[in-house]
């Protein structure tokens, strides 16, 4: 029998710390909880966890600070990091990111959410390591292996399901998809998608491609198609 992965959670509302604690014990982890920054931070060093939730907002040393410090330090610097970050904090998850955090989830969350991503962060460890897939279309670029979405150096959030949506389209590029193809792919990548209305992603994510970007196109009464043009993939070595 394989041991229980460690997860240290860093919250300091205590409702949301026995939700996730709950859910922990459901999907077979072993949780450790601390409620201040500067104790998290410590028990990090002192348990080296499998993987920390790490809210943004903390006493004592907020989140970010508390990210920071975690991947600055070699042994510490490859346990992966999930943020909680409320939903008007953009500019939060955008700065952990870049400091290396691994995934985000914005509050209010549901927990079995949370652990289908800490599953999906966990596996993506267990996976051998491999030269970067980017799919390269006008300023922005999408990296399928880190799961995220740049404009030139600038790091777009942007959930699993946009994801899943933009991805599709962009392989798939000059065909159109029908909603039902684009909520089945979804679906099928770890099952993060909360809500069903696969208009509403494509809205968000015009909205975050800003509105220079007309390449989704609607096909009244069918789906969503990308245009071929200005697309293209590329590795990175």
């Amino acid at each position: 029998m394989s041991h229980k992965k460690r997860i240290l959670l860093i919250e300091d509302e205590e409702d949301i710390a026995s939700l996730i604690k709950l859910q922990a014990e459901v999907s077979g982890y072993k949780l450790h909880v601390e409620v201040d920054g500067i104790n998290g931070y410590r028990a990090v060093e002192r348990e080296k966890p499998d993987l920390v939730i790490l809210d943004i907002m903390l006493p004592g040393q907020n989140g970010l600070d508390v990210c920071r410090k975690i991947k600055s330090v070699p042994e510490l610097r490859n346990i992966p990091v999930i943020i909680l970050t409320a939903k008007s904090e953009e500019i939060d998850v955008v700065l952990g990111l870049e400091l290396g955090a691994d995934d985000y989830v914005a509050k209010p969350f549901s927990p079995k959410v949370l652990f289908s991503r800490i599953k999906a962060v966990l596996r993506r460890l267990r996976e051998p390591e491999k030269v970067p897939n980017v799919i390269v279309f006008g300023e922005f670029s999408l990296d399928i292996d880190r799961y995220l979405l740049r404009k030139g150096e600038f790091i777009q959030p942007i959930t699993l399901s946009e994801f899943g949506i933009l991805r599709r389209l962009l392989n798939n590029r000059g065909k159109v998809l029908t909603r039902n193809q684009l909520l089945d792919d979804i679906q099928n990548d770890d099952a993060f998608i909360v809500d069903r209305n696969i208009d509403v992603h494509i809205a968000s994510l015009r909205k975050k491609l800003g509105p220079n970007f007309h390449w989704i196109e609607t096909v009244r009464g069918v789906g969503y198609r990308l245009k071929e043009e200005e697309t293209s993939i590329a590795q990175e070595g």
